[in-house]
């Protein structure tokens, strides 16, 4: 199915970027008119994919992380977080609850909030060449007033 709009966005893994990242992604999907509720859970969704990003895949350096998003008929939403930093070695281990390489500072519930905000996660990593986070959600379609 071919998407009805898209944009890609580049930025820095800078923690400065993150809530830009996350206004950018928000500010797009608001054309397909989402509740303040399904705003927000797409917004803490691309925070914590990006701060994955930022914190994890390229740790003491500054890399790219790529944002693609895609809007489809009926509110569909694709959205894809790439890094090509250090790739993560077990996915299923770093998608447990409480499961976090940043030491005692991080909480690791960063996968379990995407997951829990939206319809789909899928997880691809290779150690030594990076990460690719896509999220899908489906908005609630309301009646036009």
């Amino acid at each position: 199915m071919k998407p009805i709009n898209e944009m890609k966005l580049v930025i820095p893994s800078r923690s400065a970027n993150e809530s830009f990242a996350r206004v950018a992604v928000a500010s797009f999907v608001a054309q397909l008119d989402p509740t303040i509720e399904e705003l927000t859970e797409i917004k803490t969704a691309v925070s914590e994919a990006v701060t994955n990003c930022i914190v994890h895949a390229y740790r003491e350096q500054i890399g790219n992380i790529h944002l693609a998003v895609k809007l489809y008929e009926q509110g569909r939403i694709v959205i894809r977080v790439r890094d090509a930093g250090c790739g993560i070695e077990n996915i299923e281990k770093a998608m447990e609850p409480l499961f976090t390489t940043a030491g005692e500072e991080r909480a690791g519930l960063g996968f379990a909030v995407m997951e829990s905000f939206m319809d789909k996660l899928k997880v691809l990593s290779k150690p030594g060449k990076g990460t690719i986070v896509t999220m899908e959600k489906k908005l609630k379609i309301r009646p036009h007033r």
